[in-house]
């Protein structure tokens, strides 16, 4: 149960403080982005350069690394977008009265920049690795990219809790884009979808057949997918979720601390 047991609490691990980091880098004053984007930047090129490295490497430190670069990826783009460096060409909150396709139409101008960014990514990643013999970096970053989508989609037709608190003041015009409901008709198709893959993942994580590498490799998708179905389901329900992101929040509790240098 090792090859199940560690990857499961590293993604869990990973998951949490890269959200945790994300949130507090986000929520420190604006003259601190650049530095805070520099350093992830520099994160990043390494993280392709691994990527490239690992695509064969099929070692069980090979799958965890290629996870983790595929994440690191993954948090300069979660990063860069709610600092509200690539957005989209609308940056003003949605139009009063707006409906329909002429809402929708304005929520995506709002993050056209981010999805682009996002598809060019994900296509580079699938380059370097779809097809290598290690995998995990273009299953991690699918894996995201649509629960990311899923999360979205759920937050603009409508869900009960959108923690609109957790953007920070230089997108915080996103949150007009949102709609409280306490139901829209994709959700049970999205919570179904996500229920359906996580078990197929933990299924596949779980075969008699693989081997170690593609233990942890499964396990990390399901893992990522089990995490992204809870998402889901907080959104409709009204459970308080700030406890759980604590720490990342602390930054914007003293910003008289803060004294641009």
């Amino acid at each position: 149960m090792t090859e199940h047991v560690a990857p499961l609490l590293y993604t869990l691990f990973a998951w949490w403080a890269s959200t945790v980091l994300i949130l507090y880098a986000d929520g420190l004053p604006r003259w601190t982005y650049r530095w805070s984007l520099g350093g992830t930047t520099v994160l990043m090129g390494i993280a392709w350069w691994g990527l490239a490295v690992t695509a064969s490497d099929v070692r069980l430190t090979g799958a965890y690394l290629a996870f983790t670069c595929a994440l690191v990826i993954w948090a300069w783009l979660e990063m860069s977008f709610l600092m509200g460096v690539v957005t989209g060409p609308r940056r003003t909150p949605c139009p009063p009265g707006s409906r329909g396709w002429q809402r929708a139409g304005h929520a995506v101008m709002a993050v056209l920049y981010h999805e682009l960014a996002l598809l060019t990514a994900g296509a580079a990643v699938l380059w370097v690795s779809w097809d290598a013999p290690n995998p995990v970096g273009a299953w991690t970053f699918l894996t995201l990219w649509a629960l990311r989508l899923a999360a979205k989609l759920n937050v603009f037709l409508g869900a009960r809790n959108l923690n609109e608190h957790f953007l920070p003041e230089a997108t915080r015009y996103l949150a007009s884009y949102f709609r409280q409901r306490p139901m829209n008709a994709l959700y049970p198709v999205l919570l179904l979808t996500s229920s359906l893959t996580t078990v197929w993942a933990g299924a596949q994580a779980l075969s008699p057949d693989t081997t170690g590498f593609h233990a942890a490799a499964w396990t990390f998708v399901a893992t990522l997918m089990a995490l992204g179905w809870l998402e889901l389901v907080l959104l409709m329900l009204p459970l308080p979720t700030g406890a759980l992101w604590r720490w990342g929040l602390r930054s914007r509790e003293t910003p008289a601390v803060w004294i641009k240098g």
